[in-house]
């Protein structure tokens, strides 16, 4: 059908979310399908509560009763879904499964994108957004993990390295 992967929402039963991804995990390696349902995931955030005046952080599900599979839509890899224990179906009108957007997968933060820089160390840039907008700067430094740069700014006379947002500049 589909010759990349996607995001697919499986609606589950509530509470068996772990349950559900551990059985799929275990179904994909035993037929040897890692290459249609590449990744399984119980979306969940951490949640800071107060007992007894200590803090104690626990992870939630974002969404109950769902779980997110990436994988490349097929008969096979639909019927090994939808068939397995604790599924009670896909995400979408009867039985199409309909793929998440990107700005939905970004929304719920599943999968990290790395944004696309068209500077290069050594590149003129000018700062486009915070305190220092408009200053014009050298890029000295790219780091995509942490979605930080370095540039080095003229402040007061003398260059400053200063660490921004790889989206607070822009090549010149």
């Amino acid at each position: 059908m589909s010759e990349d992967t996607k995001w697919y929402v499986v609606h589950t039963y509530s509470g068996y979310e772990n349950k559900v991804k551990a059985n799929l995990e275990k179904i994909v390696e035993n037929r040897g399908m890692q290459d249609y349902i590449v990744d399984i995931v119980v979306p969940m955030e951490e949640q800071i509560e107060i007992k007894d005046g200590k803090k104690k952080a626990t992870l939630k599900k974002v969404f109950p009763g769902y779980v997110l599979v990436k994988m490349i839509m097929s008969d096979e890899s639909w019927y090994i879904v939808r068939n397995t224990r604790g599924v009670t179906g896909f995400v979408g009108p009867g039985s199409k499964p309909v793929p998440l957007s990107d700005d939905e997968v970004k929304a719920m933060g599943v999968e990290e994108f790395a944004p696309e820089v068209d500077y290069d160390v050594n590149d003129n840039v000018r700062v486009t957004s915070g305190p220092l907008e408009n200053f014009i700067g050298i890029v000295e430094e790219i780091n995509l993990e942490k979605k930080k740069v370095r540039v080095s700014v003229s402040m007061f006379g003398r260059e400053t390295p200063v660490e921004l947002e790889l989206t607070q500049i822009m090549k010149i």
